[in-house]
């Protein structure tokens, strides 16, 4: 694919790889620095994606938070928040959820499922057939998408790597371990394009307080 968003791959782990412990309380990895670059990074981008796990597990609003953020949005021409995508091959989307609550929403969803899907989501959200990430990504770049922001789960991480459909990771690394082997990892198992062999290029290392960001380039394309 030529035409298609900037992929931009945001997560914060553990030093051990984890982005969450195994209780029901959802475990903070980052700092308030690191929040504050997720929302700045939130602000420059056109939408969001997670997937449906992380909608259920973590109810985010997927909002940018700064009020001056958003105003510099608007300013621009642009809706407040970008819009926030999602992609099931379940259809199981709870419209309560925050994530269809305010904005723009577009849910993909696996032909199977596509019924399913509309009868839960439809009266909350754009729901459009899709049976792979090509076929998602084509579609959000024919919505005037230039730059997508991916902020899990590990399904969708692992999903975006191997498929190398990923330019860009911002890995954000807490100062500690979890230790669980019940608890989700950054990514599952999988054939990656970069291992021993093809080494992924580290662009840039950014102390922020305790919480260290590295950002690896995966593509040669510029973020636009």
């Amino acid at each position: 694919m030529t035409s298609r968003p900037y992929v931009l791959l945001s997560c914060a782990a553990s030093i051990d790889g984890y982005i969450d412990d195994a209780s029901p309380d959802r475990l903070l990895l980052s700092n308030d620095a690191d929040f504050d670059r997720v929302d700045d990074e939130r602000s420059r981008c056109d939408a969001i994606l997670v997937g449906p796990a992380t909608i259920k597990n973590d109810n985010p609003r997927l909002m940018v938070r700064s009020p001056a953020r958003r105003d510099a949005r608007v300013a621009r021409g642009l809706p407040p928040t970008p819009v926030k995508v999602t992609v099931t091959r379940s259809g199981d989307l709870d419209p309560a959820a925050r994530f269809f609550t305010t904005g723009e929403k577009l849910v993909y969803a696996a032909t199977p499922v596509l019924a399913k899907t509309r009868r839960a989501v439809g009266a909350h959200a754009a729901v459009i057939p899709a049976d792979d990430l090509a076929t998602v990504l084509a579609d959000l770049a024919g919505r005037g998408i230039r730059t997508l922001m991916v902020e899990g789960g590990s399904t969708m991480h692992t999903w975006f790597l191997t498929a190398g459909l990923a330019d860009e990771l911002q890995l954000a690394v807490a100062p500690f371990f979890v230790g669980d082997a019940r608890a989700p990892r950054f990514t599952g198992d999988g054939a990656f394009p970069w291992n021993a062999a093809h080494r992924a290029r580290l662009a840039d290392v950014t102390p922020l307080g305790d919480v260290v960001l590295l950002r690896y380039a995966l593509s040669d394309r510029t973020r636009p």
